[in-house]
């Protein structure tokens, strides 16, 4: 058995991202992103390796490239594909597996159907990245709601931002899930500074632990 995790977000520009790096940074996990969105610029996968410093063997290959930076059902419109979440099947691994989705988990993937319909499907525990700022609540806590209505296992929130003590914790009370850590926002953003945060906000060992 091997560490299998979903990050996801409650919404775009999070930092899910980033935190996906530090993570299989930490793990010597391999990375992948079913869907990636927009070419123009560096993709999240070119990103992750940078910063996570991640061998090229440990960067798995996206099911669909799409050329347009928007939702993927958009997309996917626009380029002129058709995507089929059924045939998105979990790549075969000896590694830990860090699986990024895009944006949050209601994003649209076809007309039909959202990326937590996928993940309800593979049943692996969920790290849902948060914001730490104003009105993350309550996006918090429809993301929670969102995935317990899928009945999808949650590992925690990871916050990324500020400390804003209260905000964190009535998130992890009433949401009923653990604080897995915050990542600070990090200027400059680089791989040693990554590394550096993430050790010292996050006890690896919890992530460790989850065996899917």
């Amino acid at each position: 058995m091997s560490l299998r995790f979903v990050v996801t977000a409650t919404d775009t520009g999070v930092g899910k991202t980033v935190f996906s790096a530090a993570l299989a940074d930490a793990l010597g996990a391999c990375y992948w992103k079913p869907i990636q969105a927009g070419l123009d610029e560096e993709t999240d996968s070119e990103t992750v390796r940078r910063l996570g410093r991640l061998p090229p063997q440990h960067i798995l290959p996206e099911a669909w490239r799409l050329k347009t930076p928007a939702s993927p059902h958009l997309a996917a419109d626009i380029d002129g594909l058709a995507l089929r979440p059924e045939a998105l099947h979990l790549p075969k691994t000896t590694s830990p597996l860090i699986i990024e989705g895009a944006g949050g988990l209601l994003v649209p993937l076809t007309r039909r159907e959202v990326f937590a319909d996928v993940f309800a499907r593979w049943r692996l525990p969920i790290i849902l990245c948060a914001r730490t700022g104003l009105g993350t609540i309550n996006h918090t806590l429809l993301s929670l709601e969102a995935i317990r209505r899928r009945q999808i296992p949650v590992l925690g929130i990871a916050f990324i931002g500020d400390a804003q003590p209260d905000t964190q914790q009535i998130i992890a009370e009433m949401g009923g899930v653990p604080s897995l850590g915050r990542l600070p926002r990090l200027d400059p953003l680089t791989p040693d500074a990554l590394r550096e945060s993430f050790r010292r906000h996050f006890d690896v060992s919890q992530f460790q632990e989850r065996c899917v």
